[in-house]
């Protein structure tokens, strides 16, 4: 079995060992060198050839979105960003998975040893499957813990769906590695008079407030953080805070927010699964619901669901896909009436919303 070879780019000699000790730990990898700044970095990729980079956002000679920018303008490959967990290093963050970074790693403000330590097993499944990634630019081995993995009965039992009470579509979306970007292209196509639209990110929760915004900026609705007991109204998308789940719920004359603060579900929190069965039960054959780019599975099951509630169910294809995880896995089950490549999802999205449903299903 071939490694992922790995090249740890950072200013900081500490973080360089914390990386490379932690990569270690896993057989399946092999950090091949370490670099100090961008300038060094380029030799050693020239030198190296490594599968994966793990890339600083701030480092001397040159900061490291210019550096990425350039890489994959040249020498398109799989880069991991490391950031700070600030508003600034959200920002930063979101810029280079724009830029073509398939994904990154929150780097702690404090106790950064432990911290990073706790992080390990998060660190090596990233850094694998961004191997496996396809980069888009623009023109005697440690066992690592692993937390126990709950589904979606941890937040919210299934229930039978009552059917839709709104009247209307909504329309709800999951994604996670390469979803900020994928969000993004569905968002700015939508128009300002859109069906109401969730989505559910894996997102740090210093990042979910920053990447709302940035989404605000660039599509014609209206986009915001989604708040506990916030109207669900149409013209607005709503992002699940990175601290909680995101549910929707009927309060007697409409749609709301909910948010959650119950435990990871497929290790993650916000879930995917939690907010597919939230709408499951809510609404129904009322809901529209895709499943974009993203590692592992989350959401899969909750598509499912939905389906056999009568909701128009959908995919995002493979070939434009930077992780086809969690929507494979979806094709897999069955869970998807069908799969799209990423810029013809929304169009797709607002026709099954156009069509009437009655409390029929539409799949």
């Amino acid at each position: 079995m071939e490694r992922v070879r790995v090249l740890v780019v950072d200013d900081s000699a500490l973080v360089r060992k914390l990386m490379t000790t932690m990569l270690a730990c896993d057989p399946e990898i092999e950090v091949v060198g370490t670099a100090a700044d961008p300038l060094i970095a380029r030799e050693k990729i020239k030198q190296l050839n490594p599968d994966v980079l793990t890339l600083d956002v701030e480092m001397p000679h040159m900061d490291g979105l210019t550096f990425l920018e350039n890489l994959m303008r040249l020498r398109p490959m799989p880069v991991v960003m490391v950031s700070s967990l600030t508003v600034q290093g959200a920002e930063v963050t979101l810029r280079a998975l724009e830029l073509g970074a398939v994904d990154f790693l929150a780097k702690p403000s404090s106790d950064l040893a432990n911290s990073f330590g706790q992080s390990a097993q998060e660190i090596c499944a990233k850094v694998k499957l961004a191997a496996k990634a396809r980069p888009r630019a623009r023109t005697a081995v440690r066992r690592l813990d692993v937390p126990p993995r709950l589904s979606a009965d941890a937040v919210l039992p299934r229930v039978q769906t009552s059917g839709t009470r709104g009247g209307s579509s909504i329309i709800v979306i999951g994604a996670s590695t390469g979803g900020t970007e994928a969000v993004r292209v569905v968002l700015e196509s939508m128009p300002p008079d859109a069906p109401p639209i969730l989505v559910t990110q894996h997102i740090p929760a210093a990042f979910s407030g920053p990447f709302a915004a940035r989404m605000d900026r660039c599509s014609a609705m209206r986009v915001c953080e989604a708040e506990d007991g916030q109207p669900i109204q149409s013209g607005h998308a709503y992002i699940a805070p990175g601290s909680h789940h995101l549910l929707v719920m009927w309060d007697g004359a409409k749609y709301v927010c909910r948010l959650h603060d119950g435990p990871p579900v497929n290790r993650h929190k916000p879930s995917v699964d939690v907010l597919f069965r939230s709408m499951a039960a809510s609404a129904g054959v009322g809901t529209i619901a895709a499943l974009l780019t993203g590692m592992g599975d989350d959401g899969a099951r909750g598509l499912l669901e939905l389906k056999q509630a009568g909701a128009a169910t959908l995919v995002q294809d493979e070939a434009s896909s930077v992780v086809w995880g969690m929507p494979g896995a979806a094709w897999k089950l069955g869970a998807a009436a069908e799969m799209q490549p990423l810029d013809h999802i929304a169009a797709r999205l607002l026709a099954l919303a156009r069509q009437p449903h009655d409390g029929v299903s539409r799949t």
